[in-house]
């Protein structure tokens, strides 16, 4: 499969790797236009990568082993999750409910995550886990998916937050001691909103 962008460095600020999945879409909100962060199944492994879902060793299976043809049809659908996603979360900040066609969407590529799983016994006890040998292309989207769908049911949801900048809102986890994070991160939007404050206050003046 051709390298083009697996070097790409993610920002991974958001403390749950379903919200820094969700910011690879960046500048959401921007009149001007989005930026694709994951323009490739390359980048996709990479995000997976460095993030932790995937172990080294299975990025670099799906980096040598996944077809051009195949790589692309997985990153349709990581998009499609992506989105559904962040329909879901952005409704859970804006105290509204999420379309149902898009929990149709996440039940779904849900279920098709979990019927990849097998029980296995591991140390005197039960889990799931993927199947053994040739490692599927679509194995970064379902661990994705249920990294996402462990996020929606847990009462960690209660942390969800988004940045201050109007045209950013990247999506974080608010572990902050008094639960009074702004920003994506202080020294991108934190300085960028504080410098536009500080240039309106002297026009006004």
């Amino acid at each position: 499969m051709a390298s083009g962008f697996e070097a790409r460095t993610f920002e991974l600020i958001a403390g749950d790797v379903s919200l820094d999945f969700v910011n690879t879409l960046d500048w959401r909100f921007r009149e001007s236009g989005t930026e694709e962060l994951i323009g490739s199944y390359g980048e996709l492994i990479g995000f997976c990568d460095q993030s932790g879902v995937l172990t080294p060793k299975q990025a670099r299976s799906l980096r040598r082993e996944v077809t051009e043809s195949a790589g692309e049809k997985v990153l349709r659908a990581a998009r499609e999750l992506r989105e559904a996603a962040a329909e879901f979360f952005y409704s859970e900040l804006e105290e509204r409910n999420p379309g149902a066609a898009t929990i149709v969407r996440l039940e779904r590529i849900f279920k098709e995550a979990h019927q990849q799983q097998r029980l296995r016994r591991s140390d005197g006890r039960l889990l799931w886990d993927w199947p053994e040998g040739e490692i599927a292309p679509e194995l970064p989207l379902w661990m994705l998916a249920l990294r996402a769908e462990a996020l929606m049911a847990s009462e960690r949801l209660q942390a969800l937050r988004e940045c201050g900048n109007p045209e950013c809102r990247w999506l974080f986890m608010d572990t902050s001691k008094n639960h009074t994070r702004r920003w994506c991160d202080m020294k991108i939007c934190g300085n960028r909103m504080k410098a536009r404050r500080f240039k309106a206050l002297h026009a006004a003046g």
